[in-house]
This record gives structure tokens, C-alpha cells and sequence, in this order.
């Protein structure tokens, strides 16, 4: 996302009132500070920093999974989308909630919980881990978290930052900072149980925010029936005014773009099937699982993160794409020149400006100052988590085995979260601008291809062994970064290696393959070597599965 663009039509609107926003900002740290507190009050023993104690109520645990989920990325960048492609983009709700809660908790978080509990583990390595009675399984899992989280937790840390830079007209230095220290506080000292009580704020705020604004967006826009009906009557305009858009596949703002297009294998690929499926695969959501008493929680907690996933996400591709009808129809957009222009027109061909040029200009200014409050909250709930599961990984799983000790490792784990938020810090200075999108792009992709057959084998398939998890962890790693190089267009012409080799930006450019996400062919080969992995290696001894699987 772009925070810049952000601020500055925030910046114009003459709405935002800064001292304001700072009071509400500082409220916001406060409660964030006591809730931190808490957290440390509460936090004993390695089990409480790590899993928060496995107590956790179900609200709590499934607002926490939420927010750790849903990211700026999804809010504006996503919804910014929306407001280009259309309605399409509703498909990646469906995922996010059928997959990413629904199988996510019932068929996954079940069976992580238990079996993590017998298995006594306290991180997602430790959980492969003892799972598979290897503690190069635990080191190397931790070493892929290590290197590849920091990217993450960077571009989200860049985009609070750069917030506060133009919003709070701090030097970029100072905001990066201050949101990294502000959110440092909570993690080193509160543990998973901090994280948590924060993360159930913040998703409250980003379910507030972003339900306010699609209410909103329909009363501006005159109703539901109206305002859907208007933005299908608009599909001819595409080829009008967009054949650009045309040519890749664009359809129209109600319907899915046209079939193996450009944009129907993004869409589909990279964003229905990696963001959809990566979540089940991401170390700091299946850690939760891990934090709640019994599977009675984890029932009662699906129906929660299903209505915040609903009513975040989906009212932001909602309103992105609704906003068409606002640009084209608004009196209040012919009196300021911009009537007659789609979205995309109106935010000068920049899709991150979409949703805030929208409330801009359609929306009083307490909007913004709620939307406000939603994006830091969606950065700092997300950063937490990275944060913390870098820390764990770091700290107990590395420091751990590496020194084969045994002892109490909350105060290491505390040192791994300040060092991988030194990391952080050091990348967000570092990394050049238009990092955010790829950054997400390439975690969620390597996380499904790694993780994902190697941690549905270790709780559903008894069969699963030792080697064919390290094989299918290695190809699923290895081919991620491959095509990331050499075949996805997208990185690889921005990384250039492929093109200082070869001459050319990708090794295949018959078409779709340069535009097919790398996640559609890594994970099949990580599953087919996990597979072959088992099929000729030593099965685990009888007794160590029947510890795992009781």
C-alpha cells in the first residue's frame, strides 16, 4: 500500500485535523500500553510467553487470528484492486473464510491443538519438530522463518511508518522508529498473551472501521439495489475508456474477468489460490491453535472469525469497487472535476489511492479518523505476530537446539523479538519503495509451498516420515524461489537476475506461464516429493505415533 498517496490526499482534504487524529492516536498507544501490561502480569513461564498459557477465550483467540490475517495490504491495496478489476476479488473472501477459518480451525486447529499439547510444543517448529522426532527439522524450519519473516514484517513495519510520516509529519527515521518501538513494548514484554489482548482490540477497531465505511458507502450511493445496478450498467465503459484493462481480461465491475486472461490467472492464482490456501500455512496463525483450552473454543471461534473476515475484507473490495458509481455519478465529484472518470481515472492510474480518495470525497471526516485508527491497527496487529513468532524462533527453537539446553528460554525469546525487530527496522530503511505487494506476495507463496503438505502430513498421515518432509520442505522452498527468479514475471524482471543471465526477463514467456503464480506449480512438486520422500525412507517408530496421535 501506499501510505504516501495516502496522507497526502488526506493531507488536502481539509477534513483531517491532525490534533485530533494525534489525540485519538495517543488514547489508542495508552490502551495498547495497559493492554501490554496485562500481558506481562500474566506471563509466568515460557508456555504463558509462547502460547499465552493455552487459555485463551474464544473470542480472543479467533479476533487474534484475524487480525494477524488481515493486513493494510488487503484493506486499501486489495480494495484498490477491487476499485480497477471488479467484484471478482469476492472470491478471495470465500477462500479467506472457507479455508482460512473454516478448514483452518475445524480440520487443522483441532488436530494441531492436541497433538501439540502431546507433543508438549510451544512454536511451529517445535510442533514439526517433535512431531517428527528431529531437531535439524526444528532448526531448519526455524532458519526459513528467520530469513524470510523480516522480509514480511519490514514491508509491513514501511507502511505504518511511512503512515505516520505523512499523517503525523515526522521524519520517516523517527516514525519507523516509534512504530517499532510502540509495538516492541507489547511483544518483548506481554508474550503471545499481550499479542493477543492487543490484536483483539485492533480487530475490533477494523471491524468498526471497516463496516462503517460500506454502510456509508451504500447510503452515499443510494441504496444496495441502486447502486450494484448502476455498476453493472457501467461494463461498457470498459472497453471505452480502459482497453488496456479490456485486454487483459476486464469484463465489467460484477463479473469475473474473462477466462485464462492475464487477469483471470492473477486473480485466480496469485490472489484466490496463493493468499486463499497460503493461509493455512503461516506459522504465526497455526500457533493459535495452540493457545486455546479445548476444541470447544475453537468450534465457537470459527463463527467469530468468519464475521470478521466478512466484514473487513469484504467490505473494503466492496466499497473499492462501488466507488466506480461515486466517481462516474457524484454531483459532489462534477463540482470538484472529477465526475465522469472511473476510480482508476480519478486516483491518476494508482489503485492504492482508490479507497482513500473515496473517503475523501464521499465521507464526513470522522470516516477517516475511524479508517485512520483501522490501518495502524491492521499494521500493528499483523507486525505483532511476525514479530513474535520471529522472536520464538529465534529464541527458543534456534537458541534451544543449537545449545541443546533445556532451561526456562523466555528471556532469549525476548532478545530474539528485539533482534528480529532490529532486522525489521534495518530492512525498512533499506528496502526500496513498491516493496509492500511483492513482500506479501513471495511470504504467502513460499509459506503454502514449504509448510503446507509437510504440516497437513505431520497431523492426518501416519505414513509421513522424516526424510519425505525435509525433501518436500526443500522442493517447495527451493522451486518458490526459482520461479520468483526465473519464470513469474512480475519479480523476476524486478529482480533482474533472470535478465543478467539469460537476456531476457523470464525463461518462459509462452503465455500464461509468465503471469501463472510460482505457487501453482511449487506446491504439487512439494507434495510429490514429500510422497516420494516417505515412500522410500524409514517409517517412525509405532510407539512415537501412537504419543502423537492419542
Amino acid at each position: 500500500m501506499n501510505f504516501s498517496a495516502f496522507a497526502a490526499v488526506a493531507g488536502t482534504s481539509g477534513g483531517m485535523n491532525t490534533l485530533i487524529l494525534g489525540a485519538l492516536i495517543a488514547i489508542y498507544m495508552l490502551l495498547i500500553g495497559y493492554l501490554g501490561y496485562r500481558g506481562f502480569r500474566k506471563t509466568r513461564s515460557s508456555r504463558d510467553y509462547l502460547l499465552a498459557g493455552r487459555s485463551a477465550n474464544p473470542f480472543v483467540m479467533a479476533m487474534s487470528y484475524g487480525a494477524a490475517f488481515i493486513s493494510t495490504s488487503a484493506l486499501v491495496g486489495f480494495g484498490g484492486i477491487a476499485g480497477q478489476f471488479g467484484m471478482g476479488l469476492l472470491w478471495l473472501v470465500f477462500m479467506n473464510i472457507a479455508i482460512g477459518i473454516v478448514v483452518a480451525f475445524i480440520f487443522f486447529g483441532r488436530r494441531t491443538r492436541r497433538m501439540g499439547l502431546n507433543l508438549d510444543a510451544h512454536t511451529f517448529p517445535e510442533f514439526m519438530g517433535n512431531r517428527f522426532d528431529s531437531r535439524g527439522l526444528k532448526i531448519f524450519l526455524a532458519l526459513i522463518i528467520f530469513l524470510f519473516m523480516p522480509l514480511y514484517s519490514s514491508v509491513v513495519l514501511i507502511g505504518g511508518a511511512r503512515f505516520l510520516q505523512e499523517v503525523m509529519m515526522i521524519d520517516y527515521s523517527w516514525a519507523l522508529g516509534v512504530f517499532a518501538v510502540v509495538v516492541a513494548f507489547y511483544v518483548i514484554f506481554g508474550g503471545l498473551k499481550g499479542v493477543m489482548y492487543v490484536d483483539a482490540m485492533m480487530g475490533t477497531v477494523m471491524i468498526v472501521g471497516m463496516l462503517s465505511l460500506l454502510v456509508l458507502c451504500y447510503w452515499k450511493l443510494g441504496g444496495v439495489v441502486g447502486a450494484h445496478q448502476a455498476l453493472t450498467d457501467m461494463a461498457p465503459l470498459v472497453a471505452e475508456r480502459l482497453p488496456a484493462e479490456a485486454a487483459l481480461g476486464h469484463q465489467g465491475w460484477t463479473c469475473m474477468p474473462k477466462f485464462n486472461s492475464v487477469w483471470w490467472w492473477t486473480l485466480v492464482s496469485s490472489l484466490m489460490l496463493g493468499v486463499g490456501i497460503g493461509a493455512l500455512a503461516q506459522p504465526q496463525l497455526a500457533v493459535r491453535f495452540m493457545t486455546v483450552r479445548s476444541s470447544r473454543e475453537l468450534n465457537r471461534a470459527v463463527v467469530i472469525g468468519s464475521v470478521f473476515i466478512l466484514f473487513t475484507v469484504g467490505s473494503a473490495y466492496m466499497v473499492g469497487a462501488l466507488s466506480n458509481v461515486f466517481f462516474y455519478y457524484s454531483d459532489r465529484g462534477i463540482a470538484e472535476g472529477i465526475s465522469g472518470k472511473l476510480a482508476i481515472e480519478a486516483a491518476g492510474g494508482n489503485p492504492d489511492l482508490i479507497i482513500p480518495l473515496f473517503i475523501r470525497q464521499a465521507l464526513p471526516p470522522v470516516i477517516l479518523y475511524v479508517f485512520s485508527l483501522t490501518l495502524l491497527s491492521a499494521a500493528m496487529s499483523t507486525l505483532s505476530s511476525l514479530f513474535h513468532v520471529t522472536g520464538a524462533a529465534i529464541g527458543h527453537d534456534l537458541f534451544r537446539n543449537l545449545s541443546q539446553t533445556k532451561h526456562d528460554s523466555v528471556l532469549i525469546t525476548r532478545c530474539g523479538v528485539l533482534f528480529g525487530i532490529v532486522v525489521s527496522v534495518i530492512l525498512g530503511i533499506l528496502l526500496p519503495p513498491g516493496i509492500i505487494a511483492r513482500g506479501t506476495a513471495i511470504f504467502f507463496g513460499v509459506c503454502a509451498a514449504a509448510f503446507l503438505p509437510a504440516y497437513c502430513a505431520a497431523i492426518y498421515w501416519r505414513g509421513a516420515t522424516r526424510f519425505g518432509v525435509w525433501a518436500s520442505i526443500s522442493v517447495g522452498v527451493g522451486v518458490s524461489l526459482f520461479g520468483l527468479l526465473f519464470l513469474h514475471r512480475k519479480e523476476s524482471a524486478a529482480l533482474g537476475i533472470c535478465e543478467a543471465l539469460f537476456g531476457r526477463t523470464e525463461l518462459i514467456s509462452t503465455f500464461p506461464w509468465p503471469y501463472v503464480d510460482t505457487f501453482v506449480y511449487s506446491l504439487p512438486l512439494s507434495v510429490l516429493a514429500l510422497l516420494l520422500g516417505s515412500w522410500f525412507s524409514r517409517k517412525l517408530p509405532a510407539e512415537h505415533l501412537k504419543k502423537c496421535f492419542e
